[in-house]
């Protein structure tokens, strides 16, 4: 072996180890058990049989499989590429030059629901929307009439749950990267006329563009697995309105024991999330 190999992968094997375990070991084992029978219960539990694409051209004939995508990418994209992110972006830039007591109050309650435990933020955000909430409380005080919040508008609950616990890595971002906007460059457009919109537009916004496409990327590929959050808040309903595609496959995996059909389903979850990861790592080569 080439020494300067060997010294690059001696160092590396530690890290290679665990990716290769805990990464690229469960990928395998998932693709190999989507192309068979494999279940909880049953002949199949203990002698699972290979059915070649037998998994596949049941699932993509499942409507349930079409409605859960489409959940998923406006999951996706109502929490993640705008909610978190844009939210985020404006905690930063509406704080970037206050005092530091308000810089600090402001990123302590953002934080403090991002360091909760999914589980906690999602009773959390279950106490707060559900009949007998905070939410529904407040307004039989106000005189406005309650509303059964995870029953009428399911989907918009879990995203403003997952905006809600999610945001503070975005605002942690943003405020790192509008530190190294030059002060000079802001400064310039300002003595030229340019106004705050204009200035965050046209300056501020260029310089952090490559922190904004990395920072779509990470809350994305989070946000594509979000699990716990929805089960607890909808468990998926009502009427599969919030089955989005892990909820689709722990249902078939756990619930229907159908380890092979939940793998299926489990490689879908992983393409949508690659195509995800494809596009804004070609958007981030294009800014080099």
């Amino acid at each position: 072996m080439p020494v300067r190999v060997r010294q690059w992968l001696v160092p590396m094997a530690p890290a290679l180890l665990l990716l290769g375990l805990f990464v690229a070991g469960p990928i395998l084992w998932s693709f190999y058990v989507s192309f068979t029978n494999a279940a909880l219960t049953g002949a199949a539990a203990t002698d699972p049989e290979f059915v070649g694409l037998d998994n596949f051209r049941r699932l993509f004939s499942d409507p349930a499989l079409w409605n859960s995508a489409w959940l998923t990418v406006v999951f996706t994209v109502g929490s993640a590429v705008i909610g978190q992110n844009c939210l985020g972006m404006l905690i930063a830039v509406l704080t970037q030059h206050r005092n530091r007591w308000l810089r600090t109050t402001v990123g302590t309650v953002v934080v403090s629901a991002w360091v909760l435990p999914e589980l906690v933020a999602a009773f959390a955000v279950y106490a707060f929307l559900n009949t007998d909430g905070t939410l529904n409380n407040v307004l039989v005080w106000l005189g406005l009439e309650p509303r059964d919040w995870l029953y009428t508008v399911p989907m918009l609950a879990v995203v403003l749950g997952n905006v809600w616990r999610g945001t503070a890595f975005s605002m942690l971002v943003y405020q790192a990267s509008l530190s190294e906007v030059p002060s000079d460059l802001v400064e310039a457009a300002a003595v030229d006329g340019a106004g705050p919109l204009r200035r965050f537009w046209h300056v501020t916004l260029p310089v952090i563009r490559r922190s904004v496409l990395t920072n779509l990327m990470l809350v994305t590929l989070q946000t594509i697995g979000v699990f716990t959050l929805i089960y607890v808040l909808t468990a998926g309903g009502p009427n599969a309105a919030t089955q989005t595609l892990p909820l689709l496959m722990y249902d078939s995996a756990f619930e229907f024991h159908e380890i092979g059909y939940g793998a299926a389903i489990s490689l879908v979850l992983l393409l949508i999330g690659g195509a995800f990861a494809v596009v804004y790592a070609k958007s981030l080569r294009e800014e080099v």
